[in-house]
């Protein structure tokens, strides 16, 4: 993707995802937004639009119509979007695990101590595999592993989202099995990091 497509990618994922309210967009509970308001806030051209959708490298965005959205990653203020509304338009996630989440090192211990939450975001996102393209960030110090079926069992369920990432209003901290550190500095404290988690 040329330089120009990911900066006009980046600025696209941050409207449907954070700033429809602040640019006078309408969005609906599941994060549609009308395509022409959305062309009208921009600047681009539909042609420009379904090109940037096409060519997101992770597959963030959605085009159906005359509605577009982010697949995920909305956030709880200043968007009507709900778990909810999205969750009726993901699928159940139904693969055996482990799932994975990447973070640092310096967000263990909130995690240690409360699991994952997602913050001002709806939910907490989570990888299939490792080596996946989506549902992780790049370059994380720890990722660490979850099991669906204790997910399942604390009442916790796991979606998919369109573009493959996987989604958890929150992963309770007994729902994490291990850790797999990622990095040089985490590998340095392997042996504290995985007493805490257990080994992945």
């Amino acid at each position: 993707m040329d330089q120009q497509l990911v900066r006009r990618s980046k600025k696209l994922s941050w409207l449907l995802r954070h700033g429809a309210h602040e640019a006078g967009i309408t969005m609906d509970a599941a994060g549609w937004v009308p395509v022409a308001q959305v062309l009208a806030a921009t600047g681009l051209s539909r042609a420009a639009l379904a090109d940037i959708v096409a060519h997101n490298n992770k597959r963030r965005l959605e085009l159906v119509g005359d509605r577009v959205r982010a697949c995920q990653g909305h956030s709880t203020e200043g968007t009507p979007v709900t778990a909810e509304a999205l969750e009726a338009t993901w699928a159940p996630f139904a693969g055996p695990g482990p799932v994975w989440h990447g973070t640092h090192l310096d967000a263990l211990d909130p995690i240690d101590a409360l699991g994952l939450v997602p913050q001002a975001r709806t939910h907490v996102h989570l990888a299939e595999a490792l080596d996946a393209t989506v549902g992780k960030r790049a370059n994380v110090a720890v990722m660490l592993a979850v099991d669906p079926a204790a997910l399942a069992a604390a009442g916790c369920p796991l979606w998919v989202a369109p573009n493959g990432v996987l989604l958890a209003r929150r992963v309770p901290r007994g729902c994490i099995v291990g850790a797999r550190p990622m990095t040089r500095a985490a590998q340095a404290r392997a042996a504290a990091i995985q007493a805490r988690f257990g080994a992945a």
